[in-house]
């Protein structure tokens, strides 16, 4: 049950960030681009077809590629886990 859940939540939100890319692309203050990137992302946990059109965005668009690179790791400093070896010293 709790797996099912957790799919239908990254569809909907992969999905919301598509569209809003697709939105994007007609308004001029929207990354439209960006934000299909970031659904494909989302998506490709779900599905091998978002996973190749990644791959295929990646290399088209590096600087988007790089972009999505960096807020990922500064998701992953912000939200992440603790690395292993830093928690051992906490103990």
């Amino acid at each position: 049950m709790e797996r099912h859940v957790k799919r239908i939540v990254v569809l909907v939100i992969g999905w919301t960030l598509m569209a809003l890319g697709v939105v994007g692309l007609f308004l001029p203050f929207l990354q439209g681009v960006l934000f299909i990137m970031l659904g494909l992302l989302v998506l490709s946990r779900e599905s091998e077809t978002a996973r190749r059109w990644l791959q295929r965005g990646r290399q088209r668009y590096p600087r988007v590629d790089a972009k999505m690179k960096d807020w990922g790791e500064w998701w992953r400093r912000r939200f992440g886990r603790q690395p292993e070896k830093d928690a051992a010293k906490g103990d």
